[in-house]
């Protein structure tokens, strides 16, 4: 089942998450919705908070992205032995991120029509738990591990707009505005503050 997207300006996409247990209600449910809501939406990635639920978990698609580009940009934004992934993240910690930094523009299904430069390190480390509670922790690199950092910054309560100078900020202020107000069209459900 589809779920509307929140839209930024609500208060939860503001919010820290909470960790699940195993036993979290309807979990498999939860997990079909989110990658049918994403999939609809032609995102990389979502989390929780973006469907109202302020619980750490959150998906990453970045197979789909891999195989969308030619050989030249999959040499550029992902490592020759880059494992691309579709994976579910629960309770997610990054635990190490990498002293290189890469820049490179991000967009957000909760930000419509907007997208920004944002520097974030290359290669990250995280400790998290699989769809089957199974602890798992794993080093990424490139643009999966962009993805998953954008992700995981949406169970912490950071949105990518956290780490744009004030001054892009405050250009992008009547955009968000209409955003928060509903004042957009969007091909997929979205619930407005």
């Amino acid at each position: 089942m589809q779920r509307p997207i929140i839209a930024y300006g609500h208060s939860i996409l503001k919010q820290k998450c909470n960790d699940i247990e195993k036993d979290y209600p309807e979990l498999d449910k939860l997990i079909a919705d989110m990658w049918e809501t994403m999939e609809n939406a032609n995102g990389c990635g979502l989390a929780s908070p973006q469907i109202g639920l302020p619980i750490r978990l959150f998906i990453v698609d970045s197979k789909t992205t891999f195989e969308n580009l030619d050989e030249q940009d999959q040499g550029i934004y992902f490592e020759k032995n880059d494992s691309c992934i579709k994976e579910i993240f629960i309770n997610a910690k990054i635990i190490e991120r990498s002293a290189e930094l890469w820049e490179d523009d991000e967009g957000c299904l909760s930000i419509p029509e907007l997208s920004q430069k944002v520097k974030r390190p290359w290669t990250i480390t995280i400790a998290y738990y699989n769809k089957d509670f199974v602890l798992q922790r794993k080093t990424f690199s490139g643009t999966t591990a962009r993805m998953i950092q954008h992700e995981y910054d949406h169970t912490e309560g950071i949105l990518y707009l956290d780490y744009l100078k004030p001054l892009t900020k405050k250009l992008l202020e009547g955009k968000l505005k209409k955003i928060a107000r509903g004042q957009i069209k969007t091909r997929y459900p979205m619930k407005f503050v």
